[in-house]
């Protein structure tokens, strides 16, 4: 017997009855157009928000490096911001502090190698923080200034970013170009900066002609992960997240994008929400790719509510 699939208005549903209160706050402002419920600081109380808190030490850290896989304060702040945990929120600025101090440093920005031209670096790193730094009210800091300007100085010529010492290489890594491009758009937005903007853009065209995940030689997926939705993203690069930071760029509709437009709705399942790959993460205590949190639903949730942002964007019901 065929499963009835779910209607718009249950999976709308289900976004509001989440436990996490940033969930239904983004659902009933971005898909509905609602004046949320829970006010900002609800958000705070959420489970997933408490766990990415929860730990945190007298130095504004959490433990070990703030790039620790994945529970450094890096990566934390990163959730946390789509989480739209408020501005300004001291625990989250404290971590900040740690990984501002750790990629701004002299030392951080003279491992960076320079070779045959062009910058090898890991500018997902940068472009993160950067992010975090843009959401958190954070864009004065120089040090925020700081990794901005060096993105700008680091952009390679096809648009993007690349670790790559190769010296033979000279296309950009689709992984390290994502998140650059979603900080520098995040920090134009907080300060107004025009070189940024212009990078951010620069950057969002590579993906563009490439149709967000297609190769330029036959239009063959780039590879299978690139095809395949994931959450948490962390620096990795698949056609859900790049439609997620088109979309907030206002470029989601570009017509380039529009296989990537069908690709996330031929991933809809037949309850109408989109489950995400977990490749990447393990629950606490698992022995390797260990989370700071278990999003299990939320996973799943976030990754429906992105889904549902980009398509109604398209024009989808």
């Amino acid at each position: 017997m065929a499963v009835e699939a779910a209607t718009p208005t249950q999976v709308i549903d289900w976004l509001l009855s989440s436990t996490e209160p940033a969930i239904r706050r983004m659902t009933q402002r971005d898909l509905l157009d609602e004046l949320p419920d829970d006010d900002e600081a609800a958000v705070l109380d959420g489970p997933l928000v408490r766990g990415l808190l929860a730990g945190q030490r007298a130095d504004g850290g959490f433990g070990g490096g703030p790039y620790n896989k994945w529970t450094g304060a890096h990566w934390r702040l990163v959730s946390l911001v789509e989480l739209e945990i408020p501005s300004g929120e001291s625990r989250a600025v404290a971590a900040l502090d740690t990984v501002l101090a750790w990629l701004a440093g002299a030392g951080h920005h003279r491992g960076v190698k320079i070779i045959a031209g062009l910058a090898r670096r890991c500018a997902s790193q940068e472009g993160n923080a950067l992010a975090v730094a843009s959401r958190l009210g954070r864009a004065s800091d120089e040090r925020a200034g700081l990794l901005a300007r060096n993105l700008v100085e680091w952009q390679w010529p096809d648009g993007g970013w690349n670790c790559d010492v190769r010296p033979e290489a000279h296309r950009s890594s689709f992984h390290e170009s994502l998140p650059p491009v979603w900080g520098l758009h995040e920090y134009a937005i907080a300060t107004g900066d025009a070189g940024a903007a212009a990078t951010a853009r620069r950057g969002a065209e590579l993906f563009l002609e490439h149709r967000v995940y297609r190769t330029l030689k036959d239009g063959a997926p780039m590879s299978s992960e690139m095809a395949t939705l994931h959450y948490p993203p962390y620096w990795h690069y698949d056609a859900g997240q790049a439609l997620l930071i088109l979309w907030r760029m206002g470029l989601a509709g570009d017509p380039r994008a529009a296989d990537a437009v069908e690709l996330l709705r031929r991933r809809r399942r037949p309850d109408g929400r989109w489950r995400p790959s977990t490749r990447w993460w393990s629950p606490p205590g698992s022995k390797r790719k260990e989370e700071a949190v278990d999003w299990g639903e939320f996973a799943s949730q976030m990754a429906t509510l992105n889904a549902l942002r980009i398509l109604r964007s398209a024009g989808d019901p």
